[in-house]
This record gives structure tokens, sequence and C-alpha cells, in this order.
């Protein structure tokens, strides 16, 4: 875990007190602006937090707080206009003794980073915002926005389960399922809030509008959205780079709202655009059991039944893999057409996982085929490669309908789970050296 720097105070011209804090030796000054709710010390407990801020730190000199109202600064009665939020911002680049500093303006950090940037180009060297916008409610004029009736119900949800891991599933899906990363958020949000405190501050929000200001904006601009984020439209970025003079927008892949989630992806623009380098990364290995499927005869299925008919039925089969994946600790890597590529810490589990999906989705009058692979996988950011995965797919284009076919691999590191397997002989497996002995697991 890295470990807290220390925090220290500062005043800001009406005698707040802002925490904030200082990290990292790159040579760009990075003022770091968060989102909803914050907390400088249990931010460095966060998930992947090592990756994170230890990577950020990585090329530049992070300068972080705690917005007023949030955290260790100050709260005072009324959350802060955006104007006093700009002036806390710069009381901490004063303290922190930086003269000109890029701006990281994070989710609802990002409209004060615009005022920010627009404000005082003297102060800003160039401006990265990352799943934010510059609008929040949805108008006749910015149809990008969220509806109003769905971010009320969004407000009286998150203050009535206050204290709990509230709407992780929304802010990241991809830890959701993490009990964990549960307490970490639910932690979170008690000691950086209240619940009274962060309804203000929601409605506050709901106020605010900076599409005005991004003309005006001179400062170099990248603009980082992933496309599927559940929290906020990837609209919303396009709208932000389209306002902004010369402004760069990268749509990055996922649905995660929260940059603590895969921040590789993240960072390595932010580094590029920043110092014009991109950081060379050597792959994680770990060893995990690859599981590939994909539905049998999908296309004459598909031109039988209607493209409307098929959608909805890829649709149900799509949920009922997830609920077998979630059900058996998997982790879903991607989908691939009508297929999943999925992995497991436990070479059983994944068996027992296409066993039970492979039965689920008879439900809806189709089959499908399962090729499963145990070996040492290289994972870069959400992805996954090396030859391990190579042959799990090998193995799963040879699998027959219905078939959960395996590896010998697999059929050795699970002998005394009671799983029972017929041998399916020896293959050459396009691409793979030698020959491979598959093996069909019953169930």
């Amino acid at each position: 875990m890295l470990s807290v720097p220390d925090v220290q105070y500062t005043r800001a011209p009406d005698g707040a007190s802002i925490a904030y804090t200082t990290f990292g030796e790159g040579p760009v000054d990075l003022l770091c602006i968060p989102g909803f709710v914050s907390h400088l010390e249990l931010m460095f407990e966060a998930p992947e937090a090592e990756r994170y801020l230890g990577r950020m730190a990585s090329f530049s000199r992070v300068v972080m707080y705690d917005k007023r109202g949030q955290g260790l600064s100050d709260r005072p009665a009324s959350p802060p206009t955006l104007e006093e939020s700009m002036e806390d911002a710069r009381a901490v680049l004063d303290a922190a003794g930086v003269e000109r500093a890029a701006v990281f303006g994070i989710s609802e950090g990002g409209p004060m980073s615009t005022l920010l940037a627009a404000s005082y180009p003297e102060r800003v060297a160039a401006l990265v915002l990352y799943g934010t916008w510059p609008r929040l409610l949805r108008s006749e004029d910015y149809p990008e926005g969220i509806s109003p009736e769905v971010f009320d119900a969004f407000v009286e949800g998150a203050v009535k389960d206050w204290g709990g891991p509230v709407a992780l599933q929304l802010w990241a899906p991809g830890l959701a399922e993490s009990e964990p990363a549960r307490r970490w958020w639910a932690r979170l949000l008690r000691s950086g809030s209240s619940p009274a405190g962060a309804a203000a501050l929601l409605r506050l929000y709901k106020e605010i509008d900076v599409r005005g200001v991004l003309p005006t904006i001179t400062a170099p601009t990248l603009v980082l959205h992933r496309r599927r984020d559940r929290l906020m439209p990837a609209a919303a970025g396009r709208a932000i780079a389209e306002a902004i003079p010369g402004a760069m927008l990268v749509e990055l892949d996922g649905e995660d709202h929260l940059p603590l989630v895969d921040p590789d992806q993240i960072l390595d623009e932010i580094e590029e655009f920043l110092t014009g380098e991109r950081h060379e990364r050597e792959p994680d290995r770990m060893l995990a059991t690859v599981m590939f499927t994909d539905i049998v005869d999908s296309t004459r299925k598909a031109s039988a039944v209607g493209d409307r008919s098929w959608r909805q039925l890829v649709e149900r089969h799509d949920e009922l893999m997830r609920d077998v994946i979630a059900r058996h600790r998997g982790r879903e890597v991607k989908t691939m057409g009508d297929g999943f590529l999925v992995t497991f810490d436990g070479p059983a589990r994944g068996i027992r996982a296409a066993i039970s999906a492979r039965d689920a989705v008879r439900s809806l009058d189709i089959e499908i085929r399962a090729g499963l692979h145990t070996g040492e996988l290289e994972v870069m950011g959400g992805d996954v490669g090396g030859i391990a995965v190579n042959i799990g797919a090998r193995v799963g284009a040879l699998a027959r309908p219905g078939e959960v076919l395996v590896s010998r691999t697999v059929t050795d590191l699970v002998a005394g789970s009671g799983i029972d397997f017929e041998d399916r002989g020896g293959h050459v497996l396009k691409g793979v050296p030698g020959e491979w002995q598959l093996f069909a697991a019953r169930g």
C-alpha cells in the first residue's frame, strides 16, 4: 500500500482551511481536482491506489486536495460556489509553490477546472478533463445531459442508502463485486461527506452550466471519457471537446466512471499529452484459466428469427452468462459478437461455470460451446493476451455443440475435484506447436 504523504493546510481568501498534499518528483506540476467526494488519506487505501497514484507520481509532481466541504477540509453550512472552489484551487497552488500547473479535472471537478483555466490562463499550462460534463441536466439545447427525473431519483436513493457502498455499480461496476472495494467505497463516502452534505452538493450540480466558458479556454486541452460510462454519458465529453478550441478527445474502452479502475489506459494518455512520451509498461503476468464461449450456428439462427429478435436473444444470453460468471467468481474480459472471454483463478470453477452456462442458455433454445485452458496470461489494462489465451481460443473452436472442451493442463490441475472427463484425443492447434490432448467435461 502507498504511504500517505503529509497532509498540510492552507487558507482560502475567505479564511476557509483547505487540506492538501503533494507527492511525486516528475517534471510536470499536476493539480488534481477530485470528483464528487474525496478524502486525502482514504484515497491512498483505494483499490489500485498504487497503480493510479503511483503511476501519476512517476511523471509529475502531484498536488492533490480535498475540496471545501469534503474530506479533511473545512465543511461550511452550504456547498461552495464555483468561484469559491476556484479560489480554493489557487490557494492550494500558492501554498504548494506552483506558479503554473497542468490541471486534471475529474468528473464533478471538471466544470471548476474549466473555469480556472479560462479565468487564470497564466496559472494553467494544460487542461485534462476526465469523465466530466459542461452541464449536468438535459435541456432543449443540451440533449447530452441526464434526465432531471432520473437525477432526482438518484439523489434520493443516495441519501437513503448513505453509509453503504452507494451506487458503486454505477461509479465502478468493475469493483462492485469486490467486498473490500465495497467497504472502501462506503467508508470513503461516510468520511468524505454526510448525507445532507452530499445531497446539497448534488443539488448544486444541477445549477452548474459552464458551456459559455469553454470557447474562451486557451490552454492545450485533453478530454478523456469512457465510451460506456454508466454514470455520465460519453456524449457529455464530446460536447466539451467540440466547444474548447483545439481540444483533443480520446474515448476509452470501458464502463467505469472512477479513474481508479484500469487507470493505466487513462494515465497513458495523460502522460503522453503532458510529457510527449508514453511509458512502456511490462505486462503483468498471472496464472489463470481462460474460458472462451460462443453460440453454436449463430448465423443461421439470426437469419431465421430476424435482426430484432436475434438482438433480444443475444441480450438475454448475455444476461444469463454474466449471472453464471458472477456466481462462479469469474472476470469477464470482453465479449466478441455472441461469445465471451472470461478468466478464473481456479480451473474447477471455470469448468463448472462453463457447464452451468451451457445448461442455462438451453432455456433460450440455443447451444453454446466452451473451451478452457490454464496458463500464464499477460494482463494489459483490462485485456489479456499471451500463448495461453491463444490455446484457449483454439480449444473452444474445436468444441462440439453443448460441449465443454478442456486441455490436458486443466484436467491435471482439477484432479480430485470430482469432475469427470471423456478423452477427445490428440489435436494440432493452429499456430501452437505440438499435439494437444483434449478432454470433454461431463456434467
